[in-house]
């Protein structure tokens, strides 16, 4: 359905050509426009202290969801942001080179939606979730009503868009223990993988060199990381349980795809490579943590709920249940920025396709049941301007 009056357009679609009147034109924001005009320059703060984040100039999304956030992703070829939200909608928004944002579309599952994603193109946006099915929304065909394109026995937990042999295909993960593989054109599911146990986390990485997506790395209970090489997408690749030793709440891949990063509930990250003769690059480290006020001998952990990789640089982003963010270097091992509490967890995060913008969702994670959903909790998307070095990888040789 149209949402505010207004409809998307993305920066590649096909209808540019064609007067339509029901469908105004949108200018795409700009890498330089992004970095120059969306938050006005660097602070003062943020140069005081090199290792202290600021969050002065971070904009708030417009008119965001009614329930907590529990994903979103940047479209790939425009600023246009989806979110999927316990309140049973994806939403859509276009934000401009100044910061400003305004809702462009949004469908509906019967559950909370657990999950969001783009197709490569930036011209479909899909939604899995509580509903055991799989949405998909066509914008650049103009679309106004979503369809359903998969389906599990149980609640859908990740949904993720692939491009291989020049179809765009689709891969969802379920609490029914299985991933599927979905043509678009076909009502059934072409393959099928077992996991062993429900898919709690799931990402892929695509190869702009052969415009394939290359890479899907599943997260189950219980653990479990199952790597699965997408030219022989019905079988895992490697298994291993995870080095960290309480639950997994999110994986991200590399940029490269030579390994990924994972984020337990017991406040630590763990780097893990795919190639043999990189094992011994493998560590974890602890994060999201603070010592408590009641007892200096005494340390609250908070879950790791997102990480998100920069686009360019290959740094990345954690993000908890404590209310904080911090950006890293893997290679350096190092912690270049960390940001103030942002005053109730973050529940999800995305940088923007040229790294110029990290969305951060703050709302209730739910990690404490439903009794501890106040009605004060906060629920917003917030947009923080990357500038200068705050996600530039250290200099080598730096101490």
């Amino acid at each position: 359905m149209s949402y505010y009056g207004s409809s998307y357009r993305s920066s590649n679609s096909s209808q540019a050509q064609r007067k339509t009147p029901t469908t105004p034109r949108t200018t795409p924001t700009t890498s330089k426009d992004t970095g120059m005009a969306l938050f006005g320059g660097a602070s003062a703060a943020a140069s005081a202290n090199p290792t202290q984040g600021d969050l002065s100039k971070d904009v708030p999304l417009a008119n965001p969801p009614e329930d907590s956030i529990s994903d979103m992703s940047f479209s790939p070829q425009s600023d246009h942001l989806a979110v999927a939200s316990w309140d049973k909608k994806v939403r859509i928004y276009e934000i401009d080179a100044n910061g400003q944002s305004q809702g462009k579309a949004m469908f509906e599952h019967e559950g909370p939606v657990l999950s969001c994603c783009w197709s490569k193109d930036g011209q479909k946006v899909f939604g899995a979730g509580a509903d055991k099915a799989a949405r998909m929304l066509d914008l650049g065909a103009g679309g106004t009503t979503a369809q359903q394109v998969a389906a599990h026995d149980e609640p859908i937990k990740c949904v993720e868009s692939i491009f291989v042999n020049n179809q765009h295909m689709l891969v969802t993960g379920s609490w029914d223990k299985t991933v599927k593989y979905w043509d678009l054109r076909q009502q059934a599911p072409v393959a099928s993988i077992t996991c062993q146990d429900r898919v709690y986390s799931m990402d892929v990485r695509h190869n702009a060199s052969t415009n394939n997506t290359d890479l899907l790395v599943v997260a189950t209970a219980e653990r479990w990381i199952n790597v699965v090489d997408l030219k022989n997408p019905g079988t895992f690749f490697k298994s291993i349980q995870s080095p960290l030793k309480w639950q997994t709440r999110t994986v991200k891949t590399f940029n490269d795809a030579s390994g990924y990063a994972i984020g337990s509930i017991e406040g630590r990250c763990a780097i893990q490579y795919i190639p043999e003769d990189k094992q011994t690059n493998n560590f974890s480290f602890k994060c999201h943590r603070a010592t408590s006020t009641a007892d200096r001998n005494t340390q609250n952990v908070f879950s790791v709920n997102a990480i998100s990789f920069h686009p360019v640089h290959g740094t990345f982003s954690t993000a908890g249940a404590d209310g904080t963010f911090h950006f890293w270097d893997k290679d350096a091992k190092h912690r270049l920025k960390g940001y103030p509490d942002v005053g109730g967890s973050i529940t999800a995060t995305d940088f923007s396709r040229t790294g110029n913008i990290f969305a951060y969702a703050v709302s209730y994670d739910w990690s404490k049941g439903h009794q501890n959903n106040r009605t004060d909790y906060p629920n917003k998307i917030m947009l923080h301007p990357v500038q200068g070095d705050e996600c530039k990888p250290r200099e080598k040789g730096k101490r």
